[in-house]
């Protein structure tokens, strides 16, 4: 061995594809097997009810907390529950729960990777779902997936165990084996009527005083029509007087043998706001979301706001944490034996209702002991 050997540099634990997105600074990212940028662009950028939509499902998810069991107990300071709770270095555990579920919601499929140099995980990061890409193995299980970013590939694949340092959560597709279908998909007609109507609505508001119909002018003498000087100082006048915003509702002042006569349907008579409201319902019945929680008016399915976020939180939120706590727990179970991932429901102020007439119930059952209660209330040791 040298006497004078260079000593290695330290090894630093970071995501294989975080190196990527730092060079990522220009090019379209190509989605497989669907246009996800078209969706992300005229979906969730451009639409109200598609964004708040998402938002509220990610940030209800990621605000229900993760608690691990160990062996049936509750372990507080398990080095699984450590890593829940600081991921990384850049984020929280609610942070990275977050871009979790809202990938999901948006793109249908949902990537966590994770990282470290150690026997076991000792990082997570949420991965963009539009640079994946599964790479199937002979019997079409994944066998790796492909990252994109910056025009480099880095594959992620299975270590020396048969571990896939991925976790890939996808909602149900029955035309696609390994991609997931998302709620924008199922919701693409009603985003793009929705969409519609408020650019017809932002176009209305922008001429609102221009006319929408025709100025006909009526003079034997001149023969029904116009001179040429007549016909531009008409023009002139309708430009700058009578069109944009702030000219909206300002009166034609008709002269000379001018008459007026509308030739366009009214928004009442195309029955404009009924029908973007129906969209609007429409995408949030995609969702998940009960329309009553987004203001949308014409939706009596629940007698209170306080019932429809009830069932918000019962029929989407609780299902989907669920969901992505058994596919946590069957992902890192290989890492961490012994452990299961969980919810606590109980610390969900949404269900504390729920809660309250359970442990009522519970109390008032004399037959049952202890152990048997607690059981049935979801504590477990």
């Amino acid at each position: 061995m040298p006497l004078f050997q260079k000593p290695r540099p330290p090894e630093i634990k970071d995501s294989r594809a975080a190196r990527l997105i730092a060079l990522t600074t220009s090019g379209r990212p190509q989605w497989t097997p669907r246009d996800y940028a078209a969706l992300a662009s005229e979906g969730f950028a451009k639409n109200p009810v598609v964004y708040r939509c998402v938002r509220m499902i990610a940030e209800a998810a990621a605000a229900t907390p993760l608690i691990v069991f160990h062996d049936g107990q509750r372990a507080l300071d398990h080095p699984l529950q450590k890593l829940l709770r600081k991921p990384n270095p850049e984020q929280g555990g609610p942070d990275l729960m977050e871009a979790f579920f809202g990938n999901l919601q948006t793109a249908g499929n949902a990537y966590l990777e994770a990282g470290g140099d150690s026997e076991t995980p000792e990082e997570l990061y949420a991965l963009r779902p539009d640079r994946m890409t599964l790479v199937p193995g002979p019997r079409g299980w994944p066998l790796a997936y492909d990252y994109q970013a910056g025009g480099r590939t880095v594959r992620i694949a299975r270590d020396a165990d048969g571990w896939l340092p991925v976790l890939h959560l996808k909602l149900f597709n029955p035309t696609s084996d390994h991609y997931g279908l998302s709620p924008l998909e199922a919701a693409a007609f009603a985003i793009d009527v929705h969409n519609a109507s408020s650019a017809w609505n932002k176009a209305l508001l922008d001429n609102s005083a221009r006319p929408s119909g025709a100025l006909v002018y009526s003079n034997r003498e001149a023969g029904d029509r116009l001179s040429e000087e007549q016909f531009e100082r008409l023009k002139a006048e309708l430009a700058g007087a009578h069109s944009g915003a702030s000219n909206a509702g300002r009166p034609l002042l008709l002269e000379g043998g001018l008459d007026w006569r509308a030739m366009s349907l009214s928004p009442a008579e195309m029955d404009f706001t009924n029908g973007k409201h129906a969209a609007a319902r429409e995408i949030a019945l995609a969702f998940g979301v009960p329309p009553q929680l987004l203001g949308v008016p014409g939706d009596a399915t629940y007698a209170n706001y306080r019932e429809a976020n009830a069932a918000f939180w019962r029929h989407t939120v609780a299902p989907l944490v669920e969901r992505a706590a058994r596919a946590m727990t069957a992902w890192l179970e290989v890492k961490f034996p012994g452990v299961r991932i969980a919810p606590d429901l109980d610390a969900v102020p949404a269900f504390s209702a729920e809660r309250d007439a359970l442990w009522a119930r519970l109390d008032a059952a004399s037959f049952l002991t202890l152990e048997e209660r607690r059981r049935m209330a979801g504590l477990e040791g």
